[in-house]
């Protein structure tokens, strides 16, 4: 990962928002490569939602809704984390971050006990004085049982463990300062934005930063759906900025405070969620791998029941195994009719449908897909990241696909003279228009290409001074380095053959 934040912040891809004042915590700009980049993603993701389904259109809901449409979806009352400071070194850690941490080290310390290993002081975070007793129960259970302790035996003293722990944390060590007692006790925190729209600062006025943005899309629905003549099963599309204010944000782009979230809600009839969330698994799992993505490098996640969301039914997760191991890329869920329901509880409005096949009203249920757009560019990156030798030369470089590369193509003349440059002009801005290239005179051939090769550009043409005598031009491959000779006039025909008209 440092090796790929330090490649994104050389070539501009992306790097520290307000970096001259010393930076805002997890917010990030995305530069010239970088924007492109977001945008293409963003363009697959609208163009295989919307234009391959004649029944899913788009929409751009307000970042700031009415503060009622929070209550309402339940964000008010539990969207909350807890977490716990250490006091020391003022690191925050989600709580159940740190009691995972904690059980872990417990279940390493009894297998260490029990088989006479020595335990590493690094692999614990409990104090022994804390431990003791509950060795003692160990070996009181081994004493009157000998042999193998059952494992209904250790899972209950485990979780014993874990809810006794809850409320001594001043037997924990800090695992990131290593230093114990200074873990205060869990605290809750709301992880919206909050703000206000008048020019007086009370509760009257006050609205939150959306932390999703699924909500506009149900209320909107029904506008929607009239305005658009759309029949269930229907879906609406949005791509937009939402915000959290993150405990323990990090990981580059993976959890930031402002990201952008690509969802899609599909409205259909009661009863039909299970097939329609297998179709959409598949759909997405699809997408990923028509970017690039490495499958040995996905899984599909179930949330079990008792870690569903609190408007879900059913919840799968993309998950992809990021440097910093496997976390989720985008959710598929089946909503049922939590959402539509509880808006029109609240605000008194119809949100039922006429079903003309069914001659039946009812309140459609939801099957959402909610992609995020930062992770989805981060995982892409990670794939892409490639380092190699070549002729005694180490080399960085992004395979990246060609649909989601920031630039397509890279015209270079060998050398600034002799018309060389004239004609290198002229070529990229034949192309120029119709796909995002890049013209580069600086330096030499070797350090151009490299330079292209970092930010993921597929092909590079090169003006030579063979170029004048019969028309033309190199091109090299970044992933192999292979050069074949080519007209120059078609240039244009090779570039769409490789991926199509933009």
């Amino acid at each position: 990962m440092s090796k790929l934040v330090a490649l994104c912040k050389r070539r501009g891809i992306v790097f520290q928002s307000s970096e001259i004042y010393g930076g805002v915590g997890s917010t990030f700009d995305y530069g010239p490569p970088g924007v492109e980049m977001k945008n293409n993603i963003a363009r697959l993701w609208w163009q295989d939602m919307t234009f391959r389904h004649e029944n899913i259109v788009g929409l751009d809901s307000a970042v700031i809704l009415h503060p009622r449409v929070w209550e309402t979806s339940g964000h008010v009352k539990k969207f909350h984390e807890e977490f716990i400071e250490c006091r020391n070194c003022k690191k925050r850690f989600k709580s159940e971050d740190l009691f995972s941490i904690a059980k872990e080290s417990f279940i390493r310390y009894i297998d260490a006990h029990l088989h006479k290993k020595p335990i590493q002081p690094k692999d614990m975070i409990i104090t022994g004085e804390f431990l003791n007793r509950y060795i003692n129960e160990l070996d009181n259970e081994l004493s009157q049982h000998p042999g193998e302790l059952s494992d209904s035996f250790i899972d209950n003293i485990v979780n014993t463990f874990v809810d006794t722990i809850v409320r001594n944390l001043k037997h924990v060590t800090c695992p990131n300062c290593n230093e114990t007692g200074f873990l205060t006790d869990p605290r809750n925190f709301q992880l919206m934005f909050k703000s206000n729209i008048g020019v007086v600062e009370d509760e009257s006025n006050l609205i939150f930063f959306r932390p999703e943005t699924a909500q506009g899309m149900y209320v909107d629905y029904r506008i929607v759906q009239e305005s658009s003549r759309l029949k269930v099963p229907f879906g609406i599309a949005q791509i937009g900025k939402a915000f959290r204010i993150e405990i323990t944000p990090g990981n580059f782009i993976f959890r930031t405070r402002e990201f952008e979230q690509m969802e899609m809600q599909f409205f259909v009839r009661p009863g039909e969620t299970s097939e329609w969330l297998q179709y959409w698994k598949e759909q997405r799992w699809n997408w990923y791998l028509s970017m690039g993505a490495s499958p040995d490098k996905l899984r599909w996640a179930q949330h079990p029941q008792d870690k569903l969301p609190h408007y879900a039914r059913e919840a799968w997760d993309v998950e992809y195994e990021f440097p910093f191991g496997w976390s989720e890329l985008e959710g598929v869920h089946d909503r049922g009719e939590y959402d539509l329901k509880a808006h029109q509880e609240a605000s008194g409005k119809d949100m039922t449908y006429f079903d003309d096949e069914q001659k039946a009203r009812y309140i459609p249920h939801i099957v959402e897909t909610s992609a995020g757009l930062n992770r989805t560019m981060l995982m892409l990156l990670c794939d892409a990241y490639r380092e190699d030798v070549q002729a005694g030369e180490s080399r960085v470089y992004l395979a990246l696909d060609p649909k989601v590369a920031p630039v397509k193509a890279a015209i270079f003349p060998l050398v600034k003279k002799d018309g060389l440059a004239e004609i290198a002009r002229a070529v990229a801005d034949d192309l120029r228009g119709r796909w995002p290239v890049f013209y580069d005179a600086q330096g030499s051939i070797g350090r151009r290409y490299r330079r292209q090769d970092e930010i993921g550009t597929p092909y590079a043409f090169t003006i030579d001074y063979q170029t004048k005598d019969d028309g033309t031009v190199t091109v090299r491959w970044r992933d192999t380095l292979e050069q074949e000779r080519i007209g120059k006039d078609r240039i244009g025909d090779f570039l769409i053959e490789k991926f199509g008209r933009l």
